[in-house]
């Protein structure tokens, strides 16, 4: 890896054996040349042993093949042509999961589409125990979503999504963790269903606003019928109560003179007929 820093130290340490390589050119022109293409084989080869990672990097550092060391953030010192170094970013990474057509539990044909956020937790388990970590965690979401969904119905599916989410998280984050990976979070972005099963679902809901609205009617209705109920009770054992009721009525009417009021028996006269009746009644009681 080229940085600025091993670019600096390369035409610094130039600069020094030119400053050396000149003059003795001027005496000894072969011996000069050659001592320059040395020194800057030389420079080169010092110079690739300076490496720097960034603070979200690690390097991975194999000598003779072989896994040697982590190093990183920072700078830091190889042995040239000896070791390799691999730099693996350790921050959070998002993947898109490709769109997956799942059947679920009760055989409804769904479309997925979901993302998955991981990040390196083991550089060197990453690099050393699996080809493309990248590829590799990708695939293996995809064939965890495809199994749980698989054993989930249509209603689970759309009222616990949070749930399934974390349920295909701990399973790929149990299997991959081998891997020196940690898996953060699957989210569920879409679900897709045939139209058809849209409509279908769209009538049921339909029905079910319906229903809700018919019984809260219904109960509306039982309650404002107990209440009449005792409302009238309650003006029954009042004297006067009826006819107080009646001019708050009228009362309610305004007083515009667009609204006309007509009483065909008063209130005074039914209340008399009332009282007689109750006259009558005594005193056939106490004939009797």
């Amino acid at each position: 890896m080229i940085n600025s820093i091993s670019a600096l130290l390369f035409v610094a340490l130039l600069a020094a054996g030119a400053a050396v390589c000149v003059p003795l050119m001027m005496v000894n022109g072969p011996f000069g040349v050659c001592g320059l293409i040395a020194w800057i084989i030389l420079d080169f080869v010092i110079c690739s042993g300076l490496k720097m990672a960034a603070q979200w990097e690690r390097g991975v550092v194999f000598r003779l093949g072989k896994y040697h060391t982590l190093k990183g953030p920072g700078l830091f010192l190889v042995i040239p042509i000896l070791d390799q170094v691999t730099l693996v970013d350790t921050r959070i990474r998002t993947a898109d999961i490709p769109a997956q057509q799942v059947i679920t539990k009760d055989n409804v044909p769904v479309t997925i589409n979901a993302v998955i956020f991981f990040k390196v937790d083991e550089p060197a388990d990453a690099v050393i125990k699996v080809q493309d970590y990248r590829f590799a965690i990708l695939q293996y979401a995809q064939t965890s979503l495809r199994d749980v969904i698989g054993q989930m119905t249509l209603d689970q599916l759309l009222s616990e999504r949070e749930e399934i989410s974390k349920i295909i998280e701990k399973a790929v984050d149990k299997d991959t963790a081998e891997w020196g990976l940690e898996v953060t979070g699957i989210r569920i972005q879409d679900i897709n269903m045939p139209e058809d099963l849209k409509k279908m679902m769209s009538r049921q809901a339909s029905a079910e606003r319906e229903k809700r609205a018919t019984i809260t009617k219904a109960e509306g209705d039982r309650e404002a019928a107990v209440n009449l109920a005792a409302a009238a009770q309650t003006m029954a054992a009042s004297p006067g109560a009826m006819q107080l009721r009646t001019l708050q009525t009228i009362d309610g009417l305004g007083p515009t003179a667009s609204n006309t009021v007509v009483l065909a028996v008063p209130v005074n006269v039914i209340e008399a007929i009332d009282g007689a009746s109750a006259f009558i009644k005594s005193k056939t009681a106490k004939l009797e």
